[in-house]
């Protein structure tokens, strides 16, 4: 999966699942691969990437 298509996939997770916001990359890696965004494990460079610029688009999700 390249950064293109994951940073929807983890809008959409945080849209579905606003519990997960707040999970580290690892975390978020499994998550994405057992609920079936991905086809197989993400970098997590690439996750926490993602996660940066969907939570900038959000500001209820940044961190305090």
């Amino acid at each position: 999966m390249n950064s293109a298509q994951l940073l929807p996939a983890i809008r959409d997770l945080y849209s579905r699942l606003p519990e997960t916001h707040c999970l580290e990359p690892w975390e978020l890696q499994h998550i994405l691969f057992s609920l079936g965004y991905t086809d197989d494990l993400a970098g997590e460079a690439q996750i926490a990437a993602a996660v940066e610029v969907a939570r900038s688009d959000w500001p209820q999700w940044r961190a305090a």
